[in-house]
């Protein structure tokens, strides 16, 4: 039978039916959004010689000449009222390799994905598989106009962290990204906004590895793409299977590239930020550690963990979560030496449960930081007990971009591609959560697992240690989620460097960089991000940071807004009598009331800029909720003490209440407030104002 009588029509749409109402914009995309999404999934999956949009090659032989002779399977399953699951098989009839590409298709946005499996499911070895790219595709623009690539620079620990690109795509040029040492944004960020007149693709890709992607131009009005695990040259042994990087894309016309993001936000928050088992959508938070104070927690005991948690709530600042950070563990006095994952009985000796009780029984959750893919210490548990579970570095791969940061951490690889060490690390976590009445998983990686990966392959497994690895440490977040069902996940790699997209289905990040504090970075920082990952986290200190020494003697406002997130965690000294908890407690109130509006639409009212002579703003809006923030910094070295902002997306017949947090409240509609301004006045240089509206009919 033809394809195309096999295959059923893929309509692209929206993702699952949210379960809880969450902050997204009422208006849905329109219709030409959906039709150019249809068009290309029709054309690249459906149609009765598709052009595929992932290739690959078997015994030296490409996958587009070999996939027409195969004999071919489909099947469908409806995964929710709005998201259905389209599953097509071929299978090489000599060698039984069997090529699964599931498909998932939306019925609220214009929305696509896909991955594929490699199956060996014959009962000797397969010829060799390579080159495989989990997109590869051709696109064409029209007549006028170029192709023109947005994305950011990913994260390498610096100010500039994110610093968004926008690079036009010129005829005969190729553009490629690959990220660095293993961590899917190390100096490069998996997603991109593909712009020609008329609208434009959202591209993501799923791959907490190494992966690699390139923007080709022909001499006339064609791109073609790539994307993929960098390297793939493998022989698969009976009953293995390897996967694909997740592609996803997401179509919109128009020419407003801040409308697009929106629509992209909107589709990030309904269908891929983790929910719990209860349908709840992370909450926005403010949490709170003694990581400044403590060297982390190796100086930290049960004692002053409970003094801290109490002097928040006399301070008039109820936590969310009180956060206990690396070092909790046996460690000798330094929280590198990772391995053992117990709490350190001279310091706990009734555990972590002794401070989560206390905090619990004060209304406040618990976040504990794990590192357990890096076995630091070589007389820990694991590395002691089971030395076969780990991987050992054998040189690095390529040159670092200068900068960084933490990123190489000593020790070994905990091989979570061995079912093993995965099963037993998932029971060990699995009762150590339970056993200290743990509420938020933290896990961090700091170090490049790249060259650990490439260390264990032979030269006919090129890339297989990295696909099962993949694999495994996203089945490991899953085990968790399982048992704990409404447990929430926080995803750190030295900061912002594990932020994929499968990452982010699983976890949100509640430190989007270790480069912290800093007032003008963190506006970037904010700035850039909050167009691409609508959860996201930052951290605000008094005192000498650990990290950076970007800390300041005492609270005060600047630094605290610039630092504003949908998470933010704090660091107050607060054996310290003389802060100015008042300020604390006002600002602590502040972040509150607006937090809400974090999920919503985002609009930048600036351009993006490293300068510190310039303003910096933002604004957030929540449609259906009628209510908004607008976020304003008056750099250090600017001289212009007012300005003026043109709002977006407001009802232009309401009447708007504006409130500015420092002071005055003015009734405003919507028209004034989008054509004439909001007009913000900031007398002094290195000031910040926060201005919250909210619709009256």
């Amino acid at each position: 039978m033809k394809l195309k009588l096999q295959l059923i029509q893929i309509a692209v749409g929206l993702a699952l039916l949210m379960a809880v109402p969450v902050t997204l914009s009422a208006a849905s995309p329109p219709a030409s959004d959906f039709r150019a999404a249809s068009k290309w999934a029709s054309s690249h999956l459906t149609s009765a010689k598709p052009a595929l949009p992932f290739s690959f090659t078997y015994d030296n032989a490409r996958s587009t000449d070999l996939l027409r002779s195969w004999p071919f399977t489909s099947s469908t399953r409806k995964l929710s009222a709005a998201k259905t699951e389209r599953t097509l098989i071929w299978t090489d009839p000599k060698t039984k390799l069997s090529v699964r590409c599931v498909v998932v298709e939306y019925k609220d946005f214009p929305a696509v994905e896909w991955t594929v499996f490699f199956k060996n499911t014959g009962a000797t070895p397969t010829p060799i598989l390579a080159n495989i790219e989990a997109l590869d595709a051709d696109f064409q623009r029209g007549r006028d106009g170029e192709f023109v690539l947005h994305g950011t620079k990913g994260d390498w620990c610096t100010a500039d962290s994110f610093e968004p690109f926008e690079q036009t795509l010129q005829p005969q040029s190729n553009k490629r990204f690959v990220c660095f040492g293993g961590r899917p944004n190390n100096a490069a960020f998996p997603f991109y906004n593909l712009q020609q007149p008329g609208g434009g693709i959202f591209i993501a890709i799923g791959w907490p590895g190494q992966w690699a992607s390139s923007f080709a131009r022909d001499e006339s009005r064609g791109l073609h793409i790539t994307a993929g695990q960098e390297v793939t040259h493998l022989s698969l042994k009976p009953g293995e299977e390897i996967r694909s990087p997740l592609i996803a894309m997401v179509f919109w016309r128009g020419n407003d590239i801040v409308v697009s993001h929106n629509l992209w936000r909107r589709w990030m928050v309904a269908h891929n930020l983790p929910r719990t088992a209860d349908g709840q959508l992370p909450p926005t938070q403010i949490v709170a550690c003694s990581s400044h104070q403590y060297k982390e927690m190796t100086q930290a005991n049960e004692e002053n963990q409970k003094m801290f948690v109490d002097r928040y709530l006399e301070e008039g600042m109820k936590l969310d979560y009180w956060w206990m950070d690396a070092g909790w563990y046996p460690c000798g006095g330094e929280w590198v030496n990772t391995g053992t994952w117990v709490p350190d009985p001279a310091r706990f000796p009734n555990g972590l449960r002794a401070v989560s009780d206390h905090a619990r029984a004060k209304g406040i959750k618990t976040i504990v930081w794990f590192e357990p893919e890096r076995v630091g210490d070589p007389n820990s548990w694991i590395a002691k007990n089971h030395p076969e579970w780990l991987l050992s570095k054998k040189g690095q791969t390529a040159k670092a971009p200068e900068g960084g940061g933490f990123g190489s951490g000593p020790g070994s690889l905990l091989n979570l591609g061995n079912p093993e060490a995965r099963n037993w690390l998932i029971n060990h976590v699995d009762r150590t959560l339970t056993e200290q009445g743990i509420d938020l998983y933290r896990q961090d990686f700091n170090m490049d697992p790249l060259p650990f990966w490439v260390g264990a392959d032979t030269e006919d497994r090129r890339g297989m240690t990295e696909n099962l690895y993949v694999q495994g440490y996203l089945a490991y977040w899953d085990g968790l989620r399982q048992r704990h069902p409404n447990m929430r996940i926080d995803s750190c790699a030295s900061g912002g460097r594990r932020d994929d997209l499968e990452t982010l289905r699983r976890a949100v990040p509640l430190i989007r960089t270790d480069f912290l504090f800093e007032p003008t970075s963190q506006q970037n920082h904010h700035f850039s991000y909050a167009s691409w990952i609508p959860y996201h986290g930052a951290g605000y200190v008094t005192g000498q940071s650990a990290i950076g020494a970007h800390g300041k003697s005492n609270v005060e406002a600047y630094g605290f807004r610039a630092n504003m997130s949908p998470s933010l965690t704090l660091c107050y000294d607060m054996r310290n009598q003389d802060l100015d908890f008042k300020l604390a407690a006002r600002l602590f109130k502040q972040l509150k009331h607006v937090q809400p509006n974090y999920l919503g639409d985002f609009y930048p009212l600036t351009a993006y800029s490293l300068s510190n002579n310039v303003w910096l703003a933002w604004q957030y809006d929540r449609p259906e909720a009628g209510s908004g923030v607008v976020q304003a910094f008056r750099r250090p070295d600017n001289g212009e003490p007012i300005k003026t902002f043109r709002l977006r997306g407001l009802d232009p017949k309401a009447r708007y209440e504006v409130e500015n947090f420092d002071g005055g409240k003015e009734i405003r509609t919507g028209r004034e407030l989008m054509q004439q301004g909001l007009t913000v006045t900031l007398n002094e240089k290195t000031s910040a104002a926060v201005i919250a509206y909210l619709k009256l009919n």
